[in-house]
């Protein structure tokens, strides 16, 4: 059975498991989320469960644990506004009205710096591995409730606004199955969906 989220005035959404990042700032002046952009993460990369990606997000890994952390993640202070768990838990960690450092460098059409206009989900998973139904249902609602709540207008992954940079949600994820359990219509997807040129 698919949830039911509502996100409430302050952008926090109750159902969800809530663990405040220090990792996020304001958005620009009049600047709302118009874009949701999905990735996949898992650490150590491959590995699933633990509370190593809410530690990320909370500046609190200790990257002595693993050979990954040490070389790639010492300093780095990164957020999202979600992750979704293998099992369709959802953690938020920044509330929606506010910025979160999950984009980085990117791009949207020509519009620059995503993370001023979008909401990001984290995908507890890997581009080699296939997510959990589980999964798609805890999306699929969740981008229903913040499309409810925000003038949402279009989906995109992380390899989509940082092609060349980032692979992810990646191959795996199955973009078809997120469209139909959100009914949303094509132009909602327009890195799948683009007008054909006349």
């Amino acid at each position: 059975m698919k949830p039911s989220f509502i996100v409430a005035a302050d952008g926090w959404v109750a159902a969800a498991r809530q663990f405040p990042s220090p990792n996020f700032e304001a958005r620009p002046a009049g600047a709302v989320p118009t874009l949701i952009v999905v990735h996949n993460i898992s650490l150590p990369p491959g590995e699933f469960g633990g509370g190593a990606i809410a530690d990320l997000f909370l500046n609190r890994l200790d990257c002595d644990a693993h050979p990954y952390y040490a070389s790639h993640l010492r300093g780095v202070r990164v957020s999202a506004h979600f992750v979704i768990l293998r099992d369709g838990a959802l953690e938020q960690f920044v509330s929606c009205n506010e910025r979160a450092w999950h984009a980085g460098a990117s791009s949207f059409f020509g519009r620059e710096r995503c993370n001023d206009f979008s909401i990001g989900i984290e995908l507890e998973g890997s581009d080699t591995t296939a997510f959990e139904p589980a999964q798609y249902l805890t999306l699929a609602a969740l981008s229903q409730a913040l499309a409810a709540h925000y003038p949402i207008d279009a989906l995109a992954g992380h390899s989509d606004i940082a092609p060349g940079r980032k692979t992810d949600p990646g191959p795996h994820f199955d973009w078809a199955r997120l469209q139909r359990e959100t009914s949303f219509p094509d132009q909602y997807f327009p890195y799948r969906h683009r007008p054909t040129a006349r």
